[in-house]
């Protein structure tokens, strides 16, 4: 990889941010697709729901725009829950996907495989068949207060049960259903970086459990596309992958809100502990590093780290796609106490560096920046960034 060389005048990097700044277009309209919220309602996506993704409506749009085809293979650098695996495999488009979380990678794993539907009828009818018994375990403290004593008890009994199934693809198909049903009966709630518990009555999990995997299964009977997918547990900024290989990219990095999202779904990655390595120190892009980068800038020193290792991010993109291949990046400013970082320009002029040629910035959303959760400084910007490698 070549050494991080950003543009050093401060006179010009200033400049290329204003010219950037004159190529956001206003495409609000398409804001929602922008969210996880349209992949609510549709089978597999809605396997886990995932609120930081972007929808399948978002990828077919950049589909169409980049002409893919069978043949290709598209990459998605931070793949999150799979969104664009999933759209990819039903387009009959070859995909790659990368993520450092083990939720990430194990709920996109099950989202893109291939099931006998009635093997899956056979199996859930024998889980459903066996006698309940109380099997004793310890559970962490956050477990312990998001569900309550009857639902962890039937966890256990479910979870044992499920890791005796033989097939591995059939295992990791109902472990991900007894995820998302017990999420669906516990107390827990995201707020932000941050887990709450709000106790209230919740439908017993052997209900829910039997329900999932019924619609799951369904699902799984209407899967579309025979597209080759892979999904790796890895670091964005060291891919594996050969020289200009790939065709395109749709991907949408973590924005700049310093969210650890291993704590985020502490929940979801403990019912999948051993099957993936845990993730690095830095399991986030920026995290803990006192790197000093575009000091030009003036930036905070999380966003430092984090640009930092955007670019490197973007170098190994430039190195891994084919001459001319489109790349979509979704990405959100970030505020900090009297300051907005505009990271979809700052990315631009990184991406530049990188090699690739910026074609243009359609700002999706636009959300106040607040200030304890009430005063508001100023608009952030939530864009995608289409480019090209140069």
């Amino acid at each position: 990889m070549a050494a991080l060389q950003p543009i050093k005048s401060s006179v010009r990097t200033i400049v290329m941010l204003e010219k950037y700044k004159e190529m956001l277009e206003d495409r609000t309209a398409m804001g929602g697709l922008a969210t996880f919220v349209p992949n609510k309602k549709l089978p597999v996506y809605n396997w886990l729901y995932f609120k930081e993704g972007f929808s399948k409506e978002l990828v077919n749009f950049l589909a169409e725009q980049f002409r893919l085809q069978p043949g290709m293979t598209v990459l998605d650098p931070f793949c999150g829950s799979g969104t664009t695996l999933v759209a990819c495999r039903e387009l009959g488009v070859d995909s790659i996907g990368f993520d450092v979380l083990p939720l990430s990678v194990f709920a996109a794993h099950v989202k893109t495989r291939g099931y006998d539907t009635a093997k899956l009828k056979e199996a859930s009818a024998q889980l459903f068949s066996q006698r309940f018994m109380k099997i004793k375990e310890e559970f962490p403290p956050i477990m312990k207060k998001a569900f309550s004593k009857y639902a962890l008890e039937d966890i256990s009994f479910f979870r044992r049960n499920i890791a005796q199934i033989e097939d591995g693809t059939m295992r990791n198909f109902f472990l991900l259903a007894l995820i998302s049903a017990a999420i669906r009966v516990s107390y827990a709630w995201k707020d932000g970086a941050v887990i709450k518990i709000r106790k209230s009555h919740r439908p017993p999990l052997r209900f829910m459990l039997k329900r999932t995997i019924q619609r799951m299964v369904k699902d799984a009977g209407k899967m579309k596309g025979r597209a080759q997918c892979t999904v790796q547990q890895r670091d964005a900024r060291t891919m594996k992958l050969d020289d200009e290989t790939i065709d395109a990219i749709i991907t949408s990095p973590p924005y700049l809100n310093q969210i650890d999202y291993t704590k985020v779904y502490e929940i979801e990655n403990l019912f999948i502990r051993g099957l993936y390595e845990k993730p690095p120190m830095r399991s986030y892009i920026g995290l803990e590093s006192d790197t000093e980068f575009l000091p030009e800038l003036d930036l905070p020193k999380a966003a430092n780290a984090y640009f930092h290792d955007i670019h490197e991010v973007l170098e190994e993109m430039h190195r891994v796609c084919k001459p001319g291949a489109p790349v979509a990046v979704v990405v959100g400013n970030a505020y900090f106490p009297g300051r907005i970082v505009d990271s979809d320009l700052i990315i631009c002029h990184l991406a530049d560096s990188a090699g690739f040629k910026i074609d243009r910035i359609s700002v999706l959303n636009a959300r106040y920046a607040l200030e304890d959760r009430t005063t508001k400084k100023g608009v952030l910007r939530e864009s995608m960034i289409i480019m090209h490698k140069s």
